[in-house]
């Protein structure tokens, strides 16, 4: 409302500001004909102005703007994942006793088209598996995400993470399965019902952790192709990952 109201008051000044310096005009050259012949000129033009200024320049400025911060958000991903993404693809994966699934629908490659990337990403997104959080050692766990919270916090001081979602939700999952490890005084014979509620919580956190990577993997495919010959070569959705490159 304040805003609105501060645009009528300036719109009223700068026509004020006009019809002033009309009438002096007029005083000087006392000339309305003059006056009116350049008044039409300019108001035929304005709607092409307001074309050309709102829907064109604007437009490409912001689309320029937004790529630029597209930019910026995927180097703090690839950041996140060098740091502590891709050790934790590794080790939750296995907490599911139908990994197979998941290597027969992730297992990211070179000739790997747009179609594939966006299979991986719906299969990612709509994660159903249940993973068993005893098949992972929980304490090296708890140490990996205790470890890296600090890491983490810094990424979300980064303004243009909270304006990706997405990324903003992975962190937020894994900052609470952190706080799930602290809060026990020991990780060791939990009950049951503990450790369905912390497999639910690695669901959670892989579902999203796996959607980003496959977006990540894709941007680097189309823009990095020498980043992304490693991560095809090293990820842990295949038989032996490794960064050496065989005949």
């Amino acid at each position: 409302m304040w805003h609105l109201r501060t645009y009528i008051i300036a719109g009223g000044l700068f026509a004020l500001a006009s019809a002033i310096v009309y009438c002096i005009h007029y005083l000087i050259f006392q000339d309305v004909h003059h006056i009116f012949i350049y008044m039409i000129g300019d108001l035929a033009f304005l709607p092409l102005e307001v074309f050309l200024v709102v829907m064109v320049i604007e437009r490409v400025l912001a689309r320029r703007e937004k790529q630029a911060i597209r930019e910026k958000m995927n180097m703090v991903i690839g950041a996140f994942f060098s740091d502590v993404g891709y050790e934790l693809l590794d080790r939750l994966l296995g907490c599911f006793t139908r990994r197979e699934e998941l290597v027969r629908q992730l297992n990211v490659s070179q000739d790997w088209s747009h179609a594939d990337f966006r299979q991986a990403m719906s299969y990612a997104a709509a994660l159903d598996l249940s993973p068993d959080c005893r098949a992972t050692n929980l304490e090296e766990l708890k140490s990996l995400l205790v470890t890296k919270r600090q890491f983490m916090l810094t990424l979300l001081e980064n303004p243009n993470v909270l304006e990706h979602e997405r990324f903003t939700n992975l962190l937020w999952a894994a900052f609470h399965l952190a706080e799930e490890f602290e809060a026990r005084e020991t990780l060791g014979g939990l009950p049951e019902a503990d450790l369905e509620h912390m497999s639910n919580d690695i669901r959670r956190l892989y579902g999203q952790l796996l959607v980003e990577w496959v977006a990540h993997a894709e941007h680097l495919k189309t823009n990095y192709p020498f980043l992304f010959s490693l991560v095809a070569r090293t990820h842990p959705f295949q038989e032996s990952p490794s960064a050496v490159i065989s005949a």
